[in-house]
């Protein structure tokens, strides 16, 4: 019954073309059509309708009301059916397609630079990345698996420990020298990123610090670490990063780090997947590899420390 109310898709575009052009002609050009096909097409879908959707003005076509309105329904489930068949046809040549959901700074600072490591050791695999930001339901959201940061609590799935953060405060050499910061106190005075989903992070740095002050939650908000990386490299303020998100800005000088001071979280970053789905060969290779990954980075990590 639902498929009986849904108009061919060659119809739907040509009204959305059409409507966007504001002429048949122009939609035609388009779509490699004729004039008389497009307007047929129209025809055709407003009889099924049942509504007018184009008025004729002195030899050009206006948008009805039903019309204007129809076109701002279904632009985007045109453009979802887009989106959905340049994804699929992504993958010919793979013989698996990972799916992954990944947070932003995680897949651009950390994931994106290592990614080829795992298309070598697999090339059958299409690899499909998206942002989430917030955990999902694995039986509604298309996904094999997640990166998730914070406690190791998903609903429905198993979370494997990757690695921990130590959150370190950094700035441009510039700005630290144009302040002169020479203790943690004077971080109290001086401009300062906040991360909009961590607006304790200041706080619980100066407490750590032994730094009263009532200014911790002041300074420009961020939605992601890349963001507030990028500023402190260009002298917006001092920030407060999770390390291993800037070992390349810390090797060249970018940014240094002011004070050995460092946030050791509760959290950390976990490879999420669904617990009531038996694993396909390519996310078991993924997991497998990742979770490899996390060991020799942390390994590196250790080997840094001082002692």
């Amino acid at each position: 019954m639902k498929r009986a109310f849904v108009p061919p898709a060659d119809a739907l575009i040509a009204f959305e073309c059409a409507a966007r052009h504001a002429s048949f002609t122009r939609a035609a050009e388009e779509l490699n059509l004729t004039q008389g096909a497009i307007s047929k097409q129209i025809r055709h879908l407003e009889d099924r309708l049942g509504v007018e959707l184009f008025r004729r003005v002195r030899q050009r076509i206006v948008l009805t009301d039903a019309g204007r309105i129809y076109l701002h329904d279904i632009k985007g489930a045109l453009e979802e059916l887009t989106d959905a068949t340049r994804q699929v046809m992504s993958y010919a040549g793979s013989e698996d397609v990972l799916n992954l959901a990944v947070l932003p700074t995680f897949g651009t600072r950390w994931l994106a630079p290592r990614i080829a490591g795992f298309s070598k050791r697999y090339p059958a695999a299409g690899l499909n990345l998206s942002v989430r930001l917030q955990p999902f339901d694995f039986s509604v959201e298309p996904f094999d698996g997640a990166i998730h940061h914070g406690n190791p609590v998903w609903a429905g799935a198993i979370a494997e420990p990757l690695f921990a953060e130590e959150v370190i405060p950094v700035a441009s050499r510039a700005f630290r020298d144009r302040h002169n910061i020479n203790s943690p106190a004077e971080l109290s005075r001086v401009p300062r990123l906040q991360l909009s989903t961590r607006p304790m992070a200041w706080r619980q740095w100066f407490d750590l610090a032994g730094v009263s002050t009532t200014a911790a939650f002041q300074g420009a908000r961020f939605e992601q670490f890349v963001m507030i990386a990028e500023a402190a490299v260009h002298s917006a303020g001092a920030a407060l990063i999770p390390r291993f998100f800037i070992e390349d800005e810390l090797a060249s000088g970018r940014l240094v780090r002011l004070f050995d001071l460092s946030l050791r979280q509760q959290t950390a970053y976990y490879f999420v997947y669904p617990e009531n789905r038996t694993l396909r060969p390519v996310v078991k290779a993924f997991r497998s590899w990742l979770i490899e990954e996390a060991r020799m980075a942390r390994a590196d990590r250790e080997a840094m420390l001082p002692g």
